[in-house]
């Protein structure tokens, strides 16, 4: 059969690029320095693994990139069709989560994900090398790759395909070689930092508050523009965590390496200015009893003690200056964040290999012939809920499908 096409790194977006290759009747090696892949997948979900989004925002997407490049890419392999791929071909039955609007397996078992990809690929024929690092890659004059292994093995490959992840988790083997390889081959990065990472407060003042959640509103006003997002706030003896705080984090991460802070505002309720407003002119009871309608007591004693006020000051003498900044801290109450948590907890890689240097309908790179790169390599990456995956999996099947073909042609 020739010399293999190989994948290096099995993790969502290298486990589905090997099978899609190997489906095409190529011979496909997939490298994986950990013993056993699919470690990410593993702890997404808190062990459950949310597979897909019900539905796919591509505007929700964070890329320095061409966002046409981007849309084209997620466009290839449409969400139906993903979920399609794994309770049809991988014969995984999903859910939707009502109140998340995420698609998880029926089994509530990560394991499931990972076991099932695996199990695809070695039944398409991939050849599997656990515990076997990549070292070294080079193109050769004839287009085809000269790989250097851990442990002294070499492979002559007819194209390779970089499915390495970023930095981030790093203990579930993500180390950055992927993008350490892309850039020693001439391709342009967009610098990499942590994204969907918790933020923290040093010292924390708001310690107390740990284990306290609600859904709330994060905004922030960024040179490019309004960021913002909607869901879970959670305290922690650290900081302050949750869908929204990961969500927004980015903009806190890069304002940090530019050498700045960036505000980040808290809505807490659905009430706006007006609405708070009004209910604090209330003719009777007091400051406290109003707040406590709608927030957890901690948190409602923690927000009014911020403006000064005592939870007992009565609504008939709240003075006009003081309800005005206590609406002010219900609706656009400032973050106090000071950093946070790094790679160490942050579930993806922001940057990376900008894709104008990829060839959107195959992942080919533009610089370095038979070379293919996907997943979080790329310099693309999306909110939590399933997003990420859709993203892995997307450019994982491109990258195989683009390998495989160009191979044939050949």
């Amino acid at each position: 059969m020739g010399n293999p096409i190989v994948v290096c790194g099995a993790g969502a977006a290298g486990l589905v690029a090997a099978i899609f290759a190997a489906r095409c009747g190529r011979r496909v090696v997939l490298v994986e320095r950990t013993a056993d892949g699919g470690r990410k997948i593993l702890i997404s979900g808190g062990g459950r693994c949310n597979v897909l989004p019900a539905e796919l925002d591509e505007r929700r997407f964070v890329t320095d990139s061409s966002s046409n490049a981007l849309r084209r890419i997620l466009r290839s392999w449409p969400l139906a069709e993903q979920r399609n791929f794994f309770e049809r071909d991988l014969r995984i039955p999903l859910k939707v989560e009502a109140e998340s609007g995420k698609l998880f397996p029926v089994s509530d078992r990560a394991r499931d994900i990972r076991d099932a990809l695996v199990t695809h690929a070695r039944a398409a024929g991939v050849e599997m090398r656990f515990s076997t690092c990549l070292e070294d890659a080079e193109p050769t004059s004839s287009g085809e790759w000269r790989l250097r292994c851990s442990g002294g093995d070499s492979i002559d490959a007819t194209a390779l395909i970089v499915a390495t992840g970023g930095l981030s988790v790093p203990n579930t083997g993500s180390d950055g070689s992927g993008l350490q390889l892309a850039e020693r081959l001439g391709h342009v990065l967009h610098p990499p930092y942590p994204a969907l990472t918790p933020l923290t407060q040093e010292p924390p003042e708001f310690a107390d508050l740990a284990g306290i959640s609600r859904e709330v509103t994060l905004s922030a006003m960024t040179a490019q523009g309004k960021v913002a997002a909607r869901g879970g706030f959670l305290f922690t003896h650290r900081g302050f965590s949750g869908p929204a705080v990961l969500d927004i984090s980015h903009v806190a991460v890069r304002a940090l390496q530019a050498g700045r802070r960036q505000e980040i505002l808290v809505q807490w309720t659905d009430f706006d200015e007006a609405a708070w407003d009004l209910a604090l002119r209330e003719p009777r009871g007091t400051v406290g009893t109003v707040v406590r309608r709608h927030l957890a007591d901690r948190l409602a004693e923690a927000l009014i003690a911020a403006t000064g006020l005592a939870p007992e000051q009565r609504l008939a003498e709240l003075p006009r200056q003081q309800r005005r900044l206590l609406v002010d801290v219900l609706t656009r109450w400032s973050l106090p964040w000071t950093g946070h948590e790094g790679y160490k907890k942050a579930e993806v890689t922001g940057g990376g290999v900008a894709l104008g240097e990829v060839d959107p309908r195959t992942l080919a790179s533009r610089r370095c012939q038979g070379l293919y790169l996907c997943g979080e390599v790329l310099d693309a990456f999306g909110p939590i809920g399933g997003y990420n995956f859709a993203w892995a999996w997307a450019t994982g099947r491109a990258a195989g499908l683009g390998a495989a073909h160009a191979a044939v042609r050949e």
